[in-house]
């Protein structure tokens, strides 16, 4: 693996604050230091570094662009930077860390009761409680309004029933976010571990992000008390914003992966040789490829800062969110295959990262939102018609 020293062509870091650069060095370190080292080993067992969340906690990384509760209070901009360098380690990575701060203590900390608040948000920074959660089922991934688990009222308790899928980090989890029909409509609960009826297994045999733990959830009469429920939560509309919140992260995280490829095969292209015992470098059609490919970078590093800048002036919404994500994770994938080609035949081992990241980047390509349905996102925002309905 060659080291790392950034990929910026059109000079972004003078767009960046002291502070910025700060974080960002600051992850780039910890990823160097505590993830490259190890990550091929973690990927060929399917293995989760459990040791690592709480030194991400310690570093602030759960729930980075919140306020309150121990959270470091971050800019979208820092947390952008944060999920950058953790995909340069490993998607799975990236997206322990998104799901316990975007998707599970954001909800929390916007729809859930006080009391919810002071029982969960603390350990959960801390990394002393890890979440996940399940919205999507087996039969319903971008249709979440098809869902089928259920929810009944009976007394102080709901009654929870339905089977969720290929949830980041269920097995592990001391707390889901669950999503579930009810008489009034779409709310969300927090169901602890250990309660009755719920159980969580771990989804086996994956080609992609093997170094992330990817669950299913049965819940057959889970009874749970009423104050579990979001008491601010009501409709789809909820679920959706956390799943926003993700898909920032993941826009960013994309480049990380992406730097990490480019990186690695333009190294690998300086110093292999072929043809007259020239380095495959000078030829024009890898120099065609590595246009490519910092071109794309660039761009996705620009539309990441300026949809950041947005956010922080509350002003970035759910298509901006979906042309970040929508664009970011397109570049990458086609970074990654060409950083792969390049490579040729090596592009396959795990002595180097490509092909790790490849496989990971087939699964950030289609969870949190598929590209085709960013695509119609983005198709009725500039059209006015919603052509998915």
């Amino acid at each position: 693996m060659f080291p790392f020293h950034g990929v910026d062509f059109m000079e972004i870091d003078s767009l960046l604050s002291d502070e910025e650069k700060l974080v960002r060095q600051t992850v780039r370190e910890f990823v160097d230091n505590e993830v490259l080292l190890h990550i091929e080993e973690w990927n060929r067992e399917g293995k989760f570094p459990m040791h690592l969340v709480p030194q991400m906690a310690e570093l602030g990384f759960y729930g980075a662009n919140m306020e309150g509760y121990g959270c470091a209070g971050m800019s979208n901009v820092d947390y952008g930077l944060i999920m950058q360098e953790l995909e340069r380690g490993d998607s799975g990575l990236r997206s322990f860390v998104s799901v316990q701060g975007a998707l599970v203590m954001y909800p929390i900390k916007e729809y859930g009761s006080e009391e919810q608040k002071e029982k969960w948000l603390p350990p959960l920074q801390q990394g002393k409680a890890i979440g996940c959660f399940g919205l999507t089922e087996p039969d319903f991934g971008s249709n979440p309004g098809g869902m089928r688990t259920r929810a009944v009222k009976d007394g102080a308790h709901y009654v929870l029933n339905g089977e969720k899928a290929w949830i980041t980090s269920g097995t592990i989890a001391d707390v889901a976010v669950v999503w579930a029909r009810t008489d009034e409509g779409f709310r969300g609960f927090l169901v602890e571990k250990g309660t009755p009826g719920y159980t969580a297994e771990d989804i086996k045999g994956k080609w992609s992000l093997r170094a992330s733990v990817t669950s299913s959830l049965s819940l057959q009469d889970v009874r749970v008390p009423a104050s579990n429920m979001f008491p601010k939560a009501l409709g789809l509309k909820p679920a959706l914003s956390c799943l926003t919140q993700a898909r920032y992260g993941i826009g960013w995280g994309a480049i990380g992966a992406a730097m990490a490829c480019y990186n690695e095969s333009l190294e690998y292209a300086k110093i292999r040789k072929q043809w007259d015992d020239k380095p495959i470098a000078s030829h024009q059609l890898i120099q065609a490829k590595f246009a490519d490919m910092i071109t794309e970078i660039t761009k996705a590093q620009l539309l990441a800062l300026q949809v950041g800048r947005l956010k922080d002036k509350g002003r970035a919404d759910f298509a901006h969110v979906s042309m970040l994500k929508r664009n970011n994770v397109k570049i990458a994938l086609d970074v990654a295959r060409a950083a792969r080609d390049i490579l040729g035949a090596n592009g396959v081992a795990d002595e180097y990262p490509i092909f790790r990241h490849m496989c990971n980047l087939e699964s950030v390509f289609t969870y949190e939102g598929t590209d085709n349905m960013h695509t119609l996102i983005i198709g009725e925002r500039v059209t006015g018609i919603p052509a998915y309905k």
